[in-house]
């Protein structure tokens, strides 16, 4: 048995440069994988390769055994949720879902119904008949996330889809995406420079830097064994600062209340 999705020497060259240096990874059915890294890192354009927005050099990507490299996006079975949303300003929330329904021939009858089923998932069938900017940045990522369940997609990629959120509405936020994620059994890629979000978020995370993988476990194994310096600098260390912040901050509360 071959893996749910299988990512093979993926390449990536702009002019003289490498962004995408061989990469290879797999995914399982259900699984959440978050791909970290900082700016530049390469993990944008391996979104854009995965969703088929631009090709790669060379490499191959396999979703159920079936080469998907070469095909249009719209026939990869995948969605995408963006970090700006990506929505319809003029149109309502109900609108917005339905679109990308009518373009699809197996969808186009049932556009309405389904788009309703999935609003009521998210927790939304009360705003349906308001228009998007009459929403708070949660309900529209919300709706986003709608759109794209809407169209049952086989992998979901996220990019960066929390940060344009305040803290308060970032947590909720993580919170329902994994909640999502268990009542579809949503298979994720998850784009991120957010440590905290990838620790709390994921099965496994991808640590890139400069166009190549320089680890891939669980987050606990990544924690606990950093394959290098570089994963222990911007992942390990980064997080036990802010624990340490977290506990100085515990103290001088503790002691204000003394």
């Amino acid at each position: 048995m071959g893996h749910f999705m299988e990512v093979s020497h993926l390449h990536k060259i702009y002019g003289d440069k490498v962004v995408l240096n061989k990469v290879d990874f797999t995914l399982e059915e259900g699984e959440f994988l978050s791909v970290l890294g900082p700016s530049g890192c390469g993990k944008t354009t391996l979104l854009k390769l995965l969703i088929g927005i631009e090709q790669q050099t060379s490499g191959t990507i396999k979703l159920n055994g079936e080469d998907i490299s070469k095909l249009d996006s719209s026939k990869r079975h995948m969605g995408i949720v963006f970090q700006n949303y990506a929505l319809f300003p003029n149109m309502t929330v109900l609108q917005n879902v339905e679109y990308a329904l009518k373009f699809q021939d197996q969808y186009k009858k049932e556009a309405k119904k389904i788009a309703l089923q999935v609003l009521e998932q998210v927790g939304l069938k009360e705003h349906i008949n308001k228009r998007i900017d009459q929403l708070s940045g949660g309900q529209q990522q919300r709706i986003a996330i709608a759109r794209t369940l809407a169209l049952k997609p086989a992998v979901i990629l996220f990019d960066e889809p929390l940060s344009a959120l305040d803290a308060a509405n970032r947590l909720t936020m993580r919170k329902e995406i994994k909640q999502i994620q268990k009542q579809y059994n949503s298979t994720i890629i998850y784009i991120t420079h957010d440590q905290e979000e990838a620790f709390t978020m994921s099965d496994r995370i991808m640590v890139m830097s400069e166009g190549h993988i320089e680890q891939i476990d669980t987050p606990i194994n990544i924690y606990n064994h950093p394959q290098n310096d570089f994963v222990k600098e911007f992942v390990v260390d980064h997080l036990q600062t802010k624990l340490n912040d977290l506990k100085k901050c515990m103290v001088s509360i503790d002691e204000n209340e003394i």
